[in-house]
């Protein structure tokens, strides 16, 4: 089992992302865990495109591009 942590978070600002987010997700949490995830996601596919970078600017160095 995933062991799970309190957040504490404005009231209002969770009011307003129940708001417009509600009929999305059934509970603030499964937001929040969404969110998170996809920042996450986006962070590794940003180091993985600079990389993906660093790589291919070796390869010229070396004469292979």
């Amino acid at each position: 089992m995933t062991e799970m942590r309190d957040v504490h978070l404005p009231a209002q600002l969770l009011a307003e992302a129940e708001k417009q987010f509600g009929h999305q997700f059934g509970t603030i949490e499964e937001l929040l865990t969404f969110v998170l995830r996809e920042l996450l996601r986006d962070d590794a596919s940003a180091a993985d495109l600079q990389e993906e970078q660093l790589v291919e600017q070796r390869l010229r160095e070396l004469g292979y591009l």
